[in-house]
């Protein structure tokens, strides 16, 4: 790459940070990603900083047919919680099963490996990744979201991902066409989350 030619490139990823944005499983529907789209979605996790290259992260792939497992596995997590829950409720977290096209599960390693590697090295390096892809979603033009909840400790969602003691599910990741948009939130400005090192003194806002 040439000199020339950041500026440009400067351009163009400002324009995709910019398009991104959290689009809610349940506005997202079809056609999602074909396979050659979530191979390069998936490809560019792989860029993501990796101290000791320990490649403390992996994503689990929850195709269609999976879905009624993960369905069930929603609702005894409700049950685990909530054994009162009724079956509306227990409907409720079935459907969150089915909602996008593409569904990933963001699962991170905070033990293997090279223990001198702590787990909030290992968890940024899932962020690095997981936002890659999220990403690359968007270039290809898909919308795409990130969403947790309780269900991810449970006893039901660990057996059904087959999870060692070691791994932690960080979040779903929901991929699939935009069917309805809300309009672009209000970021915050670099002032707002910077500030500068003063020694003696501590730290002072960052001037706009």
């Amino acid at each position: 790459m040439t000199r020339s030619e950041r500026p440009a490139d400067g351009a163009l990823l400002a324009t995709l940070l910019q398009a991104r944005r959290t689009v809610l499983p349940r506005r997202l529907g079809a056609p999602g990603p074909s396979d050659e789209a979530l191979h390069a979605i998936l490809s560019a996790a792989a860029h993501a900083p990796d101290h000791g290259q320990l490649l403390p992260w992996r994503f689990i792939l929850v195709p269609q047919p999976a879905r009624p497992a993960l369905a069930e596995a929603f609702a005894q997590a409700l049950l685990e919680r909530d054994p009162q829950a009724g079956s509306e409720e227990q409907a409720r977290a079935r459907d969150k099963a089915a909602r996008a096209p593409a569904l990933l599960l963001l699962v991170a390693d905070e033990r293997g490996g090279d223990a001198a590697i702590p787990a909030a090295e290992r968890v940024l390096s899932a962020g690095c990744a997981v936002q890659n892809l999220l990403l690359m979603a968007t270039a290809l033009g898909f919308g795409s979201a990130l969403t947790s909840g309780k269900a991810l400790t449970s006893v039901a969602l660990r057996t059904l991902f087959a999870l060692q003691p070691h791994e932690r599910a960080l979040c779903f990741v929901s991929i699939g066409s935009v069917l309805t948009a809300k309009a672009a939130r209000q970021r915050p400005a670099p002032a707002q989350y910077v500030s500068v090192l003063q020694p003696g003194v501590g730290t002072q806002p960052l001037m706009p």
